[in-house]
């Protein structure tokens, strides 16, 4: 599954999904590109989008989309890091058009 990493999301995030060829926003050059632009941008070349933007479900369409959208409940890189393996295991179940919103304690 190709896979584009929001602006925010940490790059690091990309070792624990070795099985995807994995971009980030900026390295694709739409680091600029608002959240409506960039989901229509990713859904012609990516099948997954990873956000940590809690309001992308109210500022934009996110269900019935192509594109798989994964939200993480931080952008913190150490709790990150300490879920890699729920969050590879989450994208290696996404469907097309899927929006799932990971929660975890204390974060």
């Amino acid at each position: 599954m190709k896979v584009l990493l929001d602006a925010c999301t940490p790059r690091p995030l990309r070792g624990f999904l070795p099985g995807h060829p994995v971009s980030t926003a900026q390295e694709m050059g739409w680091g600029a590109l608002k959240n409506g632009d960039l989901l229509r941008q990713a859904e012609r070349q990516f099948e997954a989008f990873i956000s940590t933007d809690q309001n992308l479900k109210y500022q934009q369409q996110v269900v019935g989309r192509k594109l798989a959208i994964l939200v993480l409940p931080t952008n913190d890189w150490p709790t990150i890091r300490s879920k890699g393996a729920e969050i590879a295991a989450r994208v290696a179940m996404l469907k097309p058009g899927d929006f799932v919103e990971l929660d975890w304690p204390n974060t």
